[in-house]
């Protein structure tokens, strides 16, 4: 029993992790019909902004706590992550908006594959090893075992989701976000921008990606160009698993797919 429940934490924590990447995917897709693979190389972009500001704020500021530390690379790896992602929509995806659905697919395969060699030799290939900036020592729950850095993730991740629906259902951005959604011609007519719209949704999918990149590297304590490719297509698979284009599906999807990797592994593995 005490396996079981050990894998469900595990499992609730990756799968807390891949449900903040399949937002990104589902809200892209619900409003332009585009499925856009470069989306795990940002959460990839995210995590090295934030290793790289990491070990700058480390020499500036040594006394600095490791929480403040970790706050302030996280900001860094979001703002990155937003104007990446904003760029990438403007340069690479809004020209071929009318383009066959062939065209903007082979375009992210494309965007993916250009970001990681960027990344490779921005940041070289080797593996670093991210700081542990939050205390170690593990807190025991019935019997399991879970870290501080493995709670702030679940915490972190049901604020963002929270946070998410609130902006989605109760704010002018979520209304035209849904207006988009459903019609761009006729919401343009009733005065929503869709390009400011469409520009909005990437930026917000690209904080989720850097918030679950930096989560994913605090957890694992590794970080490295090709890191994004794995967590970026299992998050894809479970925005389809909860249906693409809906947002609690990706969340229940990512959940779902987390709990299933890690009670597997824990049983069928050995």
């Amino acid at each position: 029993m005490d396996i079981l429940l050990q894998q469900i934490i595990n499992g609730l924590v990756l799968g807390s992790m891949y449900a903040l990447v399949a937002l990104g995917y589902t809200m892209v897709y619900g409003i332009i019909g585009l499925i856009n693979f470069a989306h795990g190389e940002v959460l990839m972009v995210g995590a090295l902004v934030s290793w790289s500001a990491i070990g700058g704020l480390q020499q500036l500021w040594p006394a600095m706590p490791g929480w403040a530390v970790l706050l302030l690379a996280l900001l860094a790896a979001c703002v990155a992550a937003a104007a990446l992602n904003y760029s990438i929509e403007k340069v690479a995806y809004r020209p071929l908006r009318r383009a066959p659905r062939l065209a903007p697919l082979i375009t992210a395969i494309g965007m993916s594959i250009l970001l990681q060699t960027l990344a490779m030799v921005v940041w070289k290939p080797n593996y670093k090893s991210f700081p542990t900036l939050l205390p170690s020592a593990p807190l025991s729950v019935g019997g399991a075992s879970i870290t501080p850095t493995q709670l702030l993730i679940l915490g972190v991740t049901a604020l963002c989701l929270a946070l998410l629906m609130w902006l989605v259902h109760a704010t002018p951005l979520g209304r035209a976000m849904r207006a988009t959604a459903e019609n761009p011609r006729v919401a343009a007519l009733m005065g929503v921008q869709p390009d400011r719209v469409i520009s909005a949704t990437f930026v917000i999918g690209a904080v989720l990606a850097a918030v679950a990149g930096v989560m994913w590297a605090a957890n694992y304590g590794t970080v490295q160009h090709s890191m994004g490719f794995l967590p970026g297509l299992k998050a894809f698979t479970a925005a389809v698993f909860g249906g693409i284009g809906n947002l609690a599906g990706a969340v229940v999807g990512g959940l779902l797919l987390g709990l299933i990797e890690s009670i597997g592994a824990g049983y069928i593995g050995d």
